[in-house]
C-alpha cells in the first residue's frame, strides 16, 4: 500500500462551484446526509474545510456548528484542519466534505478528528471514488491540473481501513452520482445509465459518503488477589522446641 503522505501541491477548492456540476454534487451530498444528521446529538459540530462549511447541516440537532478552515471569510475558526486548536474529547461530530484529497497528510487529519471527538462521536466523510467514471478521468493528463482531478483520490476501502485502525466503527458506506462529472455534459442525459449503475454497479459511484462512530472500549481494572500471610506465632514455635528437647532427653535416659 502506498503511503498517504504527499508533498505535491494540490489547490484546495474554496466553493462547490469550482467543481464541474458542483451544485449538483452539493445537493446530492446534503440529501444523503440528512437522515444521518437527525441521529446525531450533542453540543458541538465541527465542519472541516471550506466545502464542509458550505454544506447545509441545518437538519442536525446540534446548534453550535463551527467551520474550521485556513483561509475563509465564513469560517468560525481560522486554523489548519490537520492541527485543530481544540481540547481532546470536546467535539460531538466532525464533517469532512472532500478534504482528504487536497491535503498532504490525510491520515493525520483523521487522527486529529479522532482526538477531538468524544467517545461515541460521529465522523462523516465524503470524497471522490477513484474506481469510477470520475476516477478514470483522473488518469487523463490534461485533467490533472483541474479540479476535482488535481487532488489524490483514495478508495473508500482505504479510508475505511484508516478509520478501523483509529478505532472507528463504520456505519455507512454509500456510493452515488454515476458520471464522469466532465464539464459541458448534462447529467440528465444519462438518467437511464445512472439507474442501471445504481442497481447493478453500485460500488462504481463517483462520490462516496462514509459515516463512522468512535468506539472506545473501557478498561476494567483487575484487582490483584492479595493473599494474607500467616502470622508468626512464637508460642507455638517455643512449645514445639520444648517438646522436641523433652523427647530427646527421654531418649537419652
Amino acid at each position: 500500500m502506498k503511503p498517504a503522505l504527499s508533498f505535491r501541491y494540490a489547490p484546495k477548492p474554496e466553493n462547490w462551484q469550482q467543481f464541474p456540476h458542483g451544485d449538483y454534487i452539493q445537493s446530492e451530498i446534503e440529501r444523503k446526509l440528512t437522515p444521518w444528521l437527525s441521529r446525531i446529538f450533542g453540543y458541538h459540530l465541527l465542519k472541516l474545510g471550506n466545502l464542509s462549511g458550505l454544506t447545509d447541516t441545518s437538519a442536525c440537532c446540534i446548534k453550535h456548528q463551527v467551520c474550521v478552515a485556513p483561509n475563509s471569510d465564513y469560517a468560525g475558526v481560522i486554523a489548519d484542519i490537520d492541527e485543530l486548536p481544540f481540547f481532546e474529547h470536546s467535539v460531538d461530530a466532525c464533517l469532512l466534505s472532500h478534504c482528504l484529497e487536497y491535503y498532504s497528510d490525510p491520515h493525520h487529519i483523521l487522527r486529529e478528528a479522532h482526538r477531538t471527538l468524544i467517545p461515541g462521536g460521529y465522523i462523516i466523510i465524503s470524497g471522490f471514488n477513484p474506481l469510477s467514471a470520475c476516477g478514470l478521468a483522473h488518469l487523463l493528463p490534461f485533467s490533472r491540473q483541474k479540479l476535482p482531478w488535481s487532488g489524490r483520490f483514495f478508495t473508500p476501502a482505504r479510508v475505511k481501513d484508516w478509520l478501523h485502525l483509529l478505532g472507528f466503527e463504520v456505519l455507512e458506506d454509500e456510493r452515488f452520482i454515476f458520471s464522469s462529472l466532465a464539464r459541458g455534459k448534462r447529467l440528465s442525459r444519462f438518467d437511464a445509465w445512472q439507474r442501471f449503475c445504481k442497481q447493478y454497479l453500485k460500488p462504481t459511484g463517483s462520490v462516496y459518503l462514509i459515516v463512522a462512530r468512535k468506539r472506545v472500549t473501557p478498561l476494567t481494572p483487575i484487582k490483584p488477589k492479595w493473599h494474607a500471610r500467616p502470622q508468626f506465632n512464637p508460642a507455638v514455635k517455643a512449645g514445639l522446641r520444648s517438646s522436641i528437647k523433652h523427647s530427646s532427653v527421654e531418649a537419652k535416659k
